[in-house]
């Protein structure tokens, strides 16, 4: 992004896979199966198809996680109490030829208390390539994804170090108003700045999203459970937040955005205590994968 960059709510969102929930589709008879473990993997009546819940690049190797909803020729499957979701997918994830990569990947239904559930798979992925997840439960539901060389995405990525910056506080606002457009009430963390956190030498939680314009699909809730999971952890990590927009006109990209030329949000780095980035959660997650993270750095 251009430092000068200007666009609308609906053109930032035009360009962020991960929120936009744009449907790979794939139609498939409704089934119901079982995996060894006796844990329903579909439970879905009607063709099957499969949304994006990530970015459509930047995604890198070694590990790469692909969140993905479910949907059927109503529309987005969402947390309305009138479907039953699996508790479990399983999925194979081939290459571009067609070789399987990855079999028997599974993984547990997450957000429940968002909008709309989704899953999480993490892939041992060690090549860029374009790649295909299938569902094992309805093989012809799925959904290509790019891995890409690390050399060539511009955001930080897993390994390197979290670059400083000045994120906007309640003290500093830096041209950004509101500093935090969370509905309630403001967040906590914006009180010191992602450049002071990087030098406390501590695990640091840094959440650059816009809960006032996604209150129920990702960014409102992913901030609330990280203030959930800063209550638990107290000062053992630090948490800061950094909002998309600098006013509440939702027109002009905040510099929090362009300091990491980012295309999609939301998105939650979680570094080491010397700032090396261990992981980042891109564009949907919750509190047990929060928690997972700063564990991951000693955070508990």
């Amino acid at each position: 992004m251009s430092s000068n960059r200007t666009v609308s709510r609906r053109q930032f969102f035009g360009i962020t896979a991960g929120l936009g929930m744009g449907m790979a589709m794939a139609a498939c008879g409704g089934s119901s199966r079982t995996n060894p473990s006796g844990a329903a993997v579909l439970a879905i009546e009607g063709d099957l198809q499969v949304v994006k819940r990530f970015p459509a690049s930047g995604l890198v190797p070694p590990s790469v996680r692909v969140p993905i909803s479910l949907a059927d020729s109503t529309g987005i499957l969402g947390n309305d109490g009138t479907r039953s979701f699996p508790a479990e997918l399983t999925a194979t994830v081939v290459d571009s030829t067609g070789a399987p990569v990855a079999e028997g990947i599974t993984t547990t239904r997450r957000g429940d208390h968002h909008s709309v559930p989704y899953w999480a798979f993490v892939l041992d992925i060690t090549d860029p390539g374009i790649y295909t997840l299938r569902l094992d439960a309805a093989a012809s539901a799925e959904v290509s994804f790019q891995v890409d060389d690390p050399a060539n995405v511009a955001a930080p990525v897993v390994g390197g170090s979290l670059p400083p910056f000045d994120t906007p506080t309640f003290d500093s606002p830096r041209g950004v108003n509101p500093v935090c457009t969370r509905a309630d009430e403001p967040c906590p963390f914006h009180t010191v700045t992602l450049t002071e956190a990087l030098a406390s030498g501590k695990p640091i939680a840094y959440l650059i999203g816009t809960p006032a314009y996604c209150k129920t699909g990702t960014c409102a809730p992913g901030l609330n459970d990280m203030i959930t999971v800063s209550k638990k952890v107290g000062d053992a990590a630090v948490f800061v937040h950094a909002d998309i927009y600098t006013d509440s006109s939702a027109t002009t990209v905040a510099p929090a955005v362009r300091a990491y030329m980012l295309d999609f949000e939301p998105v939650l780095y979680v570094t080491r205590n010397d700032g090396t980035i261990d992981t980042r959660l891109d564009s949907v997650f919750e509190a047990e994968e929060i928690e997972a993270a700063l564990a991951r750095v000693g955070v508990s």
